[in-house]
């Protein structure tokens, strides 16, 4: 496509600006917190895992379900909220969305049963399954198209330094007092981000629609739906994903039950994976920016570029089965 033919020539010619309004990094900031609070919110089940099997008295089968459930409500919440945003302001969905993560927190301080710990999981994947996309969509109303990739890498590393971050903390708390008392402090952390974005949180002043109202196009759902686009997008998130909740769920109990370490160690070896990941993932995503600013399509800048390390992440997985002694295992994963 010809440079004046594209739609970033076309809101130029229109007049749209490309500058970054001031205070776009402060709402990234929050936005990777944001994103920080969530992952450690999926990561403590799978953390806490043996002490949960042992107070509980779960089977494999039991926890596994457990480790599922989080996905029940998970993509259809964030289908529903998709369309929530097209009509609320993002502030507001993010500080709804923070407040049922904090809340489906506190049940587990007390005393609990399989089936509270399976409600509140339920509840929290809800609330969390639009996280990313709002999260991103709140971004996008900050950064002018061309200079969205920095700051949406930065976003989605919220969720491996939220695992960075948490694990050591939260697995001191499960060793030292009580796998209850890691949800409460997750609870409590959850309320202080929302208290910080009604203080300091806004809406961003750039509309998405700038660019389609410049090029006067208006894309109806099912073409979009079924662009090859949106089902690579799609299948690409199915692997993704299916490798995420594993590692989210199994990752410690295999590393503690499977390889023999403690629960100490295993709290360490569990950063590992994720310090590798949000450095693979800040890199790619500024070489995608550069890529970008260059002159190369978002096919290649975005699609073909962010599609090599899941497929490379794709075949590490399929020699597992094959892979022998703890620590191949361990660097493999």
């Amino acid at each position: 496509m010809s440079a004046q033919g594209t739609p970033e020539a076309a809101a130029k010619s229109a007049g749209v600006s490309s500058a970054t309004p001031k205070g776009a990094w402060t709402i990234t900031f929050l936005l990777f917190l944001f994103m920080l609070v969530n992952f450690a919110d999926k990561i403590v089940v799978g953390l806490a895992g043996v002490p949960i099997m042992t107070d509980l008295q779960l089977t494999p089968e039991q926890f596994g379900l457990l480790g599922s459930s989080f996905f029940f409500l998970f993509s259809i919440a964030a289908i529903v909220v998709g369309f929530i945003v097209n009509r609320v302001p993002t502030r507001w969905v993010l500080l709804a969305l923070a407040v049922v993560w904090a809340l489906a927190q506190f049940p587990m301080v007390g005393t609990v049963s399989f089936t509270t710990l399976l409600i509140c999981r339920i509840v929290l994947g809800a609330g969390e399954g639009p996280a990313f996309s709002v999260a991103a969509h709140a971004i996008y109303k900050w950064f002018p198209d061309e200079k969205r990739t920095l700051p949406t890498a930065i976003l989605s590393q919220g969720s491996a330094f939220g695992v960075i971050l948490a694990v050591p903390a939260l697995n001191w708390i499960i060793v030292n007092h009580s796998w209850h008392y890691a949800f409460g402090a997750l609870g409590v952390v959850g309320l202080i981000w929302v208290c910080a974005w009604l203080a300091l949180g806004k809406e961003g002043p750039l509309e998405d629609t700038q660019v389609l109202a410049a090029t006067e196009q208006k894309i109806p759902y099912l073409q979009l739906l079924t662009s090859r686009t949106f089902i690579g997008c799609v299948a690409a998130t199915f692997g993704a994903y299916w490798a995420l909740s594993l590692g989210l769920t199994w990752f410690t109990p295999f590393i503690v039950k499977g390889l023999g370490f403690s629960q100490s160690q295993a709290g360490f070896i569990s950063i590992l994976p994720w310090v590798f990941g949000a450095t693979i993932v800040i890199l790619t995503g500024w070489i995608s920016q550069v890529m970008m600013a260059r002159g190369y399509n978002t096919r290649a800048a975005r699609g073909v570029l962010g599609s090599v390390p899941l497929v490379i992440g794709g075949l590490i997985l399929a020699t597992m089965p094959h892979a022998q002694g703890a620590g191949l295992q361990i660097a493999l994963l």
